[in-house]
């Protein structure tokens, strides 16, 4: 009988998810554990090699983000304000990315008013486990946006901040 020795898991001091410890790099600010910046590394891997999941890739990077905050400072600050408020234009505002992206070069010139945001205790249900997981191209995209709106709401909390930092176009364009 063969012994097969066991794989030492621990969560992600970020989003919480449990993956097998690993050596590796991680993200000089957004605070992860190996595991979780090389699961992320798959998905980015996935949306690059595919221009169908263009769509959604924006949606990926910010939800990362917002799920490994890091700590309180300058950058960590505006890093998680930046992508919190193109989760709205997006999520809330229903913006195609094209938009959003005009959106937030306007939420970047004010990017030193941001305020640090105490991170909700849970950042969402839903990790980029889910999403590593995906096994087909509108899986990827399904999972990607719940994902998105798990962790959205997660930070509900702060919506009101968030949607005041939003430029003013934003708030009276037409979607």
């Amino acid at each position: 009988m063969e012994i097969v020795p066991s794989v030492t898991r621990s969560a992600c001091c970020g989003c919480g998810v449990v993956l097998p410890d690993i050596e590796g790099p991680t993200h000089r600010y957004m605070a992860s554990s190996p595991a979780c910046w090389a699961a992320f590394g798959a998905v980015l891997a996935r949306e690059y090699s595919d221009r169908r999941l263009d769509t959604v890739h924006r949606l990926s990077v910010d939800t990362y983000a917002v799920q490994h905050p890091g700590d309180r400072s300058p950058q960590c600050v505006q890093s998680v304000a930046v992508h919190l408020c193109r989760l709205c234009v997006i999520l809330e505002g229903d913006f195609p990315i094209e938009r959003s992206n005009a959106v937030m070069l306007q939420v970047k010139r004010i990017e030193h008013r941001f305020t640090y945001l105490e991170p909700p205790t849970s950042r969402a249900h839903m990790t980029v486990k889910d999403v590593v997981d995906a096994v087909s191209v509108d899986a990827h995209r399904a999972k990607v946006r719940q994902w998105a709106l798990s962790a959205w709401n997660a930070w509900s909390v702060h919506h009101e901040t968030i949607r005041r930092w939003l430029p003013m176009d934003f708030k009276n364009s037409p979607r």
